[in-house]
Formats: C-alpha cells, sequence, structure tokens
C-alpha cells in the first residue's frame, strides 16, 4: 500500500524548482557578486544550500506530468531527516513529523481517500486513520526519501540544460533580506527565477516559474535554525501497515 501521496510529488517537484544559472551578465546592483557570472553565483547558491544543516520550504508547486493541481508544502528539514510540516493537495491536507527514525503523516479523510485509493481494503482503512497520527518507518520504501534534505537539495543539480543562459538581474529583498536575481526566460514564454542571499551565505531564497503552463513559485528560509518534532503520544497513533493487513484479511 502506498502513503506517499501528494507530499512525496510536491517535496520533489520543490526541490526540482531549485535552478541556478549560467550566462550572460545584464548591468545591475549586485553586490557582492560583482564580478561573478550568473554560473557562480549560482554554483555558489548550491553549494551553500547544501551545505546547510537545515531549512524551511514554503510554496506552491504544481506537479509535473500529474492534473497541474496545486500543491502547498510549508515544510522545516534538516541533514538528520527530522522534518516537520504540513503538505495540502485539492482541498486535502496532512501534518508530517519525522523524528527518532519514524515518520509520522496525520491527514483528514479526503487526504487518506485519495492516498488510498484503489488500494485493497483501502475503504475500511480510511475512518481508522483520518485525523490521527500514522507512523511508518523509516526505512520503508513506500516513504523513503520524504523528509531527506540531501536528496532533495541533490535533485536541483540533476539538469544541467535548466541552468544554462540565466541572467543577472538588480537586487530585492525576500522576507526582508536582500537577493539578486537570476532570470531565464525559455521557450513558451515561461520565465524562470531564482533568487539567492547577497548577505550572509548565498542561500537560494526563492524560485518562481511565470508564464508557463505550471506557474510555481517556493520559498526557502530558517536556514541552519534547528528542527525539532515533537513524537506523538502513544495513544494518539495507529500503525497502518497492522490496518491495511487487518482489513485486507477480513
Amino acid at each position: 500500500m502506498r502513503v506517499r501521496g501528494a507530499m512525496t510529488a510536491a517535496v520533489a517537484g520543490a526541490a526540482l524548482m531549485m535552478v541556478a544559472g549560467c550566462g550572460d551578465s545584464d548591468a545591475g546592483d549586485e553586490k557582492p557578486f560583482a564580478g561573478k557570472s550568473a554560473d557562480e553565483i549560482a554554483a555558489d547558491a548550491v553549494k551553500a544550500t547544501q551545505e546547510a544543516d537545515s531549512m524551511h520550504m514554503k510554496g506552491t508547486v504544481r506537479q509535473s506530468g500529474s492534473s497541474g493541481a496545486a500543491v502547498t508544502v510549508d515544510l522545516s528539514v534538516d541533514q538528520r531527516k527530522n522534518c516537520d510540516g504540513t503538505i495540502s493537495n485539492g482541498g486535502a491536507s496532512a501534518d508530517v513529523r519525522h523524528t527518532n527514525a519514524t515518520l509520522y503523516l496525520r491527514g483528514d479523510e479526503k487526504y487518506w481517500r485519495n492516498a488510498l485509493k484503489g488500494q485493497p481494503g483501502g475503504g475500511k482503512v480510511v475512518p481508522k486513520v483520518a485525523d490521527k497520527w500514522v507512523k511508518t518507518p523509516a526505512d520503508d520504501s513506500m516513504t523513503q526519501g520524504l523528509c531527506d534534505k540531501q536528496g532533495l537539495v541533490s535533485s536541483m543539480d540533476e539538469n544541467k540544460s535548466e541552468r544554462k543562459g540565466m541572467k543577472k538581474g538588480a537586487t530585492t529583498t525576500v522576507n526582508g533580506t536582500e537577493a539578486i536575481r537570476l532570470t531565464k526566460k525559455k521557450a513558451g514564454g515561461e520565465t524562470l527565477t531564482l533568487y539567492v542571499a547577497t548577505e550572509g551565505k548565498p542561500y537560494i531564497l526563492r524560485t518562481t516559474s511565470t508564464g508557463g503552463k505550471e506557474p510555481s513559485t517556493a520559498t526557502f528560509s530558517d536556514y541552519g535554525k534547528p528542527v525539532h518534532p515533537q513524537e506523538p503520544a502513544a495513544g494518539e497513533t495507529v500503525d497502518l501497515k497492522e490496518l491495511a493487513a487487518s482489513a485486507q484479511k477480513a
């Protein structure tokens, strides 16, 4: 039975939006990156983001190859795979926590009906898991990678062609932090924009995609802030595998 649902796709989608760039340098206020190409700035940003102990990701993305429904992510994650936050899609939502090698999901009824649709015994399981913390072992193949920061960040560097031809623009601010814009216009009218912090370490602060078939945005913050998810009380949790096995025998 698969329980990854919309969350895995949303997290992966947000990670893939973190494009880095190279290419021409436009005039603009680009401190402290004066003299650096967009490629060098982006390389610095990717490296800093990869090395950050933790980060918070928030935004609305759209899943390629799916119905295109908006997926909202609000998630803190660290290098040790601790994570805490929420995911929502099409009116369905779920809280997520990962701590002590266990993933906990607390989805509403609609979330679980979507996640368990078509699964044997799924209809019988939904009432037993809706609005409760459902636990799954961290090494379970169905949920592997949900809270893996390194895996999330590494996906930024998979498609080299996405990072060619970007240009530097003027500085702006993202949630009060100064950032330089890196932009790229793609075929079909889509514009990709990457915002890199000019203060402190050159972290990626925001990515956007506008003008295309799948507009999306994601904001990144709280770099280095500890992530301490609270483990739900035993009386508040249920084991999805045990429930699924019971439902199939019934």
